[in-house]
């Protein structure tokens, strides 16, 4: 249940930072489409923050005590730009347009988790 409501939370995570952010894009040619599209790429990127985000942050931590941890929005920027390249190899039409737009993306990525972290319950 657990691993359902990250990928809801991710999903519409990534659907107000399509929304928002001008170089994020998702194609399909009906709503359906969009959303199928929607869950899959939610579920890309949480995979890629579970797998590759902790082994990129370990390997930057003397870099991101330098800069006080500015460098977390660079590395989040970067997961949403492999998730953009991932999404592009599987044929899902998932677009993040330029290095500003994913690190803009991701902060809007984040507030909105944060946000949804605080209203929905906690299965803890």
């Amino acid at each position: 249940m657990r691993l359902l409501t990250r990928v809801v939370v991710n999903a519409v995570a990534l659907a107000v930072a399509i929304w928002l952010v001008q170089g994020i894009t998702l194609t399909g040619d009906t709503e359906a489409e969009r959303l199928t599209a929607l869950l899959v790429v939610a579920a890309v990127f949480g995979a890629v923050n579970a797998f590759v985000r902790p082994i990129v942050t370990l390997l930057a931590l003397p870099f991101i005590l330098l800069t006080l941890g500015l460098l977390l929005l660079v590395i989040n920027g970067l997961m949403l730009l492999l998730t953009s390249w991932l999404s592009g190899q599987i044929g899902l039409g998932f677009d993040v347009d330029g290095f500003w737009a994913a690190v803009v993306g991701a902060i809007v990525v984040s507030v909105v988790t944060w946000l949804m972290e605080i209203v929905l319950p906690s299965d803890r």
